[in-house]
Order: C-alpha cells, then sequence, then structure tokens
C-alpha cells in the first residue's frame, strides 16, 4: 500500500509517520501489518514534481498540508485552498481516484467566535473544493474539522495553547490566561492518529454537524470526527501542569486514569521538559545499615520506594494495624519473615513465616497487616536491594507502624 501525506514535517504529519513505518513491521498498537507499505512523505520543502510522481500511484492520501500562522490573510486561501487545488488536480490528470482525507478546522463553520475568521473561510473553499471533486470522479473524500489539538511534537508559541502552556510550564517561563474559566474542546495526537489508522481501512467516523457547530454522529454523514474529545478549562489545564510541575519534589503523582485528559497532558507535558529536568535527585535516607529512598507517591494508590541493605543487616522489625506492603528483592540474597503479633490459644507465639528471596528469582512478598515482618540481607558481600510499596502514604503523626522482634 502507498500512502502519501502532506504536510508530513507538521506536528500531525510526523505522528501519522511515525505511526505508519512503525505498522508496517508489525511494531504498532494497531497490528496493522504491511511488509509492501510506502510512505510518500510531501512538505513545503518537496518539489511539484515529487508530488506528481507520488499522485501517480498512492492508494491514500492524508492531506494535512496547511497554513495557520501566515504573514497576511492572503495567505490562508493560497495555502489552504490554493495547495488543495494543485493535488486534486494532479491526482485528476493521473485517473488516480483512491481515497482523499483532508484536514480541515472547526473554524470553517464560521460560527459563534470563528464568525469572519479568515483561517475559517479558507478551511471551508478548501473543504468545498473536496465534495466537488468527490461529485466530480466519484473518488471517496473524508473532510475531519479538528478541533484544538494536542500532544508530542507540537510547535509551542504557534497554533496551540496547550502546547504552549506545556513548553513554559516545562521550561520554567511565566503563561498567561486572562480567563480561567474558558473552555477548549481538545483533542490528543493519539486519539487522532488511532482515527487516521481507522479511515485507512475504511473505518472512519462519520458525522454533520448541527446549527451549533456541533457534531451529530451519522453513518452517512457528509463529514468525519475523532471520537474522543475532551472539553476542559484553561485554569483547569493550568492547575494539572502545576501539579505536574511540583512532582519532582513531592514525588506525589496526580492522578492519571486511562484513557483521561490528565493522562495525555501529562505525556505531552514530559515531551517539552529540557535535559536538566528530565533528571531529578531523590532524598536518599542514609545510615550504617544500608539506605532507604522514597521513589514515587501517589494520591490513592499508595507509594513505591526502595530499600539498599548492607551484607548481614536485618531491617524492619514491626507491623502494622491497616497498611499493608510488597517487598520485591531484585537484586542480592535475603530472608523475609513474618510471624503474626500476639499468642495463640494455648498462649504460644505464633510461628514464624519464612520466604527467601533473591534477584535471581523475583518474587513479591506480601507483608500481612497484624504480622511484624522483617527483611535479612544473607549476603556476606552483596547489597540486598529491595522495592517496596505500601498500599498508603506514611503520615508522619499517624504512621501505623509498631516496633516488634519478629
Amino acid at each position: 500500500m502507498r500512502i502519501l501525506i502532506t504536510g508530513a514535517a507538521g506536528f500531525v504529519g510526523k505522528n501519522l509517520v511515525e505511526t505508519l513505518k512503525c505498522a508496517a513491521d508489525g511494531r504498532d498498537r494497531f497490528h496493522f501489518v504491511d511488509e509492501d507499505l510506502t510512505i510518500y512523505e510531501y512538505d513545503r520543502n518537496s518539489s511539484l514534481e515529487e508530488l506528481d510522481r507520488f499522485c501517480s500511484d498512492c492508494d491514500f492520501v492524508f492531506n494535512l498540508a496547511g497554513v495557520n500562522r501566515p504573514q497576511n490573510t492572503e495567505e490562508f486561501m493560497e495555502g489552504n485552498f490554493g495547495f488543495a487545488s494543485t493535488l486534486l488536480d494532479t491526482l485528476k490528470k493521473h485517473g488516480n481516484t483512491c481515497p482523499v482525507m483532508l484536514s480541515s478546522s472547526i473554524q470553517a463553520t464560521l460560527l459563534g467566535r470563528y464568525a469572519g475568521s479568515d483561517y475559517g473561510k479558507s478551511k471551508l473553499a478548501g473543504e468545498e473544493l473536496f465534495f466537488k471533486y468527490q461529485q466530480e470522479t466519484g473518488a471517496k473524500v473524508l473532510v475531519y474539522r479538528f478541533p484544538n489539538l494536542f500532544g508530542k511534537w507540537c510547535r509551542p508559541n504557534y497554533n496551540s495553547a496547550v502546547a504552549t502552556f506545556c513548553h513554559n510550564k516545562a521550561n520554567g517561563l511565566d503563561i498567561t490566561v486572562n480567563d480561567p474559566a474558558t473552555e477548549l474542546t481538545l483533542v490528543y495526537i493519539d486519539d487522532l492518529v488511532n482515527e487516521m489508522v481507522a479511515a485507512l481501512r475504511g473505518q472512519e467516523h462519520r458525522c454533520n454537524y448541527d446549527d451549533q457547530g456541533q457534531v451529530v454522529e451519522a453513518a452517512d454523514g457528509r463529514y468525519c470526527h475523532v471520537p474522543v474529545t475532551h472539553t476542559v478549562t484553561l485554569g483547569e489545564i493550568v492547575e494539572l501542569l502545576d501539579s505536574f510541575v511540583e512532582e519532582p519534589h513531592s514525588l506525589i503523582m496526580p492522578a492519571i486514569p486511562n484513557g483521561g485528559f490528565a493522562k495525555k497532558l501529562y505525556s505531552t507535558y514530559l515531551s517539552y521538559l529540557p535535559k536538566e529536568k528530565a533528571c531529578f535527585d531523590l532524598k536518599m535516607n542514609v545510615d550504617n545499615r544500608g539506605s532507604f529512598t522514597e521513589l514515587l507517591k501517589t494520591t490513592d494508590k499508595g507509594q513505591f520506594s526502595v530499600n539498599i541493605s548492607k551484607p548481614g543487616i536485618t531491617k524492619g522489625q514491626h507491623w502494622h494495624h491497616t497498611k499493608w506492603e510488597f517487598f520485591i528483592v531484585v537484586s542480592g540474597h535475603g530472608l523475609i519473615q513474618q510471624r503474626r503479633v500476639g499468642v495463640d490459644e494455648n498462649g504460644n507465639p505464633f510461628p514464624v513465616i519464612e520466604y527467601e528471596v533473591s534477584g535471581e528469582k523475583i518474587q513479591a512478598v506480601h507483608m500481612l497487616p497484624g504480622y511484624t515482618h522483617n527483611i535479612i540481607n544473607l549476603s556476606d558481600s552483596q547489597d540486598l536491594v529491595t522495592l517496596m510499596w505500601a498500599n498508603e502514604l506514611l503520615e508522619s503523626d499517624r504512621p501505623d507502624t509498631y516496633r516488634e522482634d519478629v
């Protein structure tokens, strides 16, 4: 399959190109394997001769080329309508009626704050050109009106407030928010690419638009749309970004539910981190027994730590009422012991449970509530390294930790 992507060096184009490259050898998440996949990348530095060659035999076209921030408004029509016309004329020249996708904008509705938009007018003209092309040639046309987009590789200070906010927060720069209550409808780049791959397979999501410019799903709709969107305020975005900035200091990871906006925003924010902020020190609590270091805390899923015990050292010797933990030895050779607190019906101590653990066979061992426990480094020469997870954060004034030897 031969796929032409115009605007291939742009934000959406780069993400789509890299996804399809992975698809060619089965390394993608779509299980979309095509060993004969060929990607024709066309961008502003490409020649019309290349466009002619690509249009002669391509099997699908993603037209992502466009102008967002021109020097003058006339360039909107030239870049968004003019190139679309050149593309379609070249396809017609070769009698190529393969499916053609158009990247348009919600501004093409010319409704509300978009009324009178020169950018919107140029996008609407491009849409009508594509629909006319469909009538004339019978080619399948897929017109997408994208709202605000965000994700990795998006250019800050260009046409995405989210990209600008993420870039500035990641680099310690100020941002300006005139009205925190302003709502944005956003599409994340991976959700957009998912839809592009669906379109490639003939599984695009069709829709129409009502008189308010809202999507109305329709199997025979004139337009196409990305089904996963997020509506958030500027204030909510800034609040989340502030919590991301604070994470290396507090170690508290904000709630990032799978598929939620916060998860996607965090991935976007991380993509703008400079080298010096992509690595940060952790506080190691060091003594003659080894060290204990907190790694990560969550608001509702407990916290992670790493414990290093020197040869022959025993750590722990305490129990908890409610708190429970996992001990996972990843290096070294050790012994975990646990004993239920108190005595049995005969007045005897409960038996000690033992687990011999090693980095050679990684296992997770529960530290049971109501059981005093320890961990012993059995080696004479090697440190014992243990990852630890506790189901709740440590409260220094209520630690739920009670000293008792196993």
